[in-house]
């Protein structure tokens, strides 16, 4: 027995049997923590998103009229609040050098009609202003020590960070009204809600100031529902887990 066991273990084509073995265990081992990277992406990030707002209104930008006393063009926007936290568990000391909005797309049937803006750094009274040098096609946010929406930064070690999806010109309303209720102009001017209905996706990368950058695709239905009959509706998304971060940079 001990002289077939011998014989055994020094037979090459035992050695290489076992090399393969050891192969296909390392192989299959490495795919796994690759499959469920890809699946569960980063675990332990230094700053994560934690929620995301979407406030859904409408809007009338005012016009010259002659013949009635008000006359707009209909706006719909959907304002995105993003929400980027500290990880207090991390065990590390990083910070923010900026927070990327990229590679923004639509699906719709109106999406040649949705705009994005940027928050105005002008005015007082609110974040946004339908201004064609506020158009953008990407957004950046510095890390700085505090944040600030309408200069575009967010505080290194997390805040908030915004920008508007917009339906321009969606109509045009005329009233001889005495007062004029904004909200509810998408109704009056024979807005359908259904027709509104697109989703916007893009890029959300967290850039560290140690290089490290983290990057998902973040997609959302807009607007909110009901915003034809409310005139302004909102939800909060908490339940991030289907939106992966992966590390891009080390």
């Amino acid at each position: 027995m001990g002289e077939t066991f011998r014989s055994l273990i020094n037979n090459g084509y035992f050695h290489k049997l076992i090399i393969a073995l050891i192969i296909i265990v390392v192989l299959f081992v490495l795919g796994a923590i690759i499959l469920r990277y890809h699946v569960e992406g980063e675990t332990n990030m230094p700053f994560y998103l934690s929620k995301i707002s979407v406030i859904s209104s409408s809007e009338g930008i005012d016009k010259p009229t002659t013949d009635t006393k008000w006359a707009f063009d209909v706006f719909q926007s959907n304002d995105v609040f993003l929400y980027i936290n500290k990880n207090e568990e991390y065990g590390k000391v990083e910070a923010i050098k900026s927070v990327d909005i990229t590679n923004i797309q639509f699906e719709g049937n109106n999406k040649d009609n949705i705009k994005i803006y940027k928050p105005d750094s002008e005015e007082e009274n609110s974040i946004f202003k339908y201004k064609e040098e506020n158009k953008v096609d990407n957004i950046e946010y510095t890390g700085d020590l505090e944040s600030n929406l309408k200069y575009l930064m967010i505080s290194n070690q997390g805040g908030v960070i915004a920008f508007r999806c917009s339906y321009d010109n969606l109509a045009e309303y005329k009233s001889n009204d005495e007062e004029i209720n904004h909200q509810e102009l998408l109704k009056k001017a024979g807005i359908i809600e259904e027709n509104l209905k697109a989703k916007i996706t893009f890029d959300l990368s967290i850039n560290l100031e140690n290089g490290k950058q983290y990057k998902s695709t973040i997609s959302l239905d807009i607007p909110v529902e009901n915003v034809v009959e409310q005139g302004i509706a909102s939800k909060e998304i908490t339940d991030l887990k289907k939106f992966v971060f992966k590390r891009v940079n080390n």
